[in-house]
């Protein structure tokens, strides 16, 4: 299970730059994968966002919205689940002690767009959906990905429900 963090500040998003293996760049929310011990998903997702970016979340809501993508080449299942930090205090700094965040920044949502070009599909979409709609978490959703292929530069990705 993986979680991901909305937190605004001044009118912007806060996006992280990831380095991956092999060296590529690519950006998303603040967030990462919720370990066996962590009390429950907000505890692991407010340790990763603290550990990325030195920012100590103390409200969440959510969540906002959930992920599925699902590889039927290489048998993996990605969920994940989207929760907006609501109050949170720190100043902003990349010091991530697995060395995977190397850059982070707030985005006015006309450039989170561009910014997110690079990432997966399945990161990319539901982020820009909730930007234009923000809807509730009341009216949380889910989003079901299919993802075909056995190298990340060719990956065919296709809403489960486009088959």
């Amino acid at each position: 299970m993986a979680a991901g963090a909305v937190l605004e500040h001044g009118g912007g998003l806060l996006l992280v730059c990831n380095r991956r293996r092999g060296g590529t760049l690519d950006w998303s929310t603040p967030g990462g994968v919720i370990d066996a011990t962590d009390a429950d998903v907000l505890a692991g997702l407010g340790r990763e966002v603290e550990e990325e970016t030195a920012l100590r979340v103390t409200e969440w809501e959510g969540p906002l919205y959930r992920v599925t993508a699902r590889s039927l080449d290489l048998g993996w299942v990605m969920r994940c689940e989207v929760h907006r930090a609501v109050v949170f205090e720190g100043d902003l700094l990349v010091d991530d002690p697995d060395g995977i965040v190397v850059d982070a920044g707030f985005y006015a949502a006309d450039e989170v767009g561009e910014v997110l070009a690079e990432c997966f599909r399945w990161v990319r979409e539901p982020l820009e959906q909730w930007l234009t709609q923000r809807w509730v978490p009341a009216d949380a959703r889910h989003f079901r990905y299919d993802v075909r292929g056995t190298s990340l530069d060719a990956l065919e990705v296709v809403h489960a429900t486009e088959r």
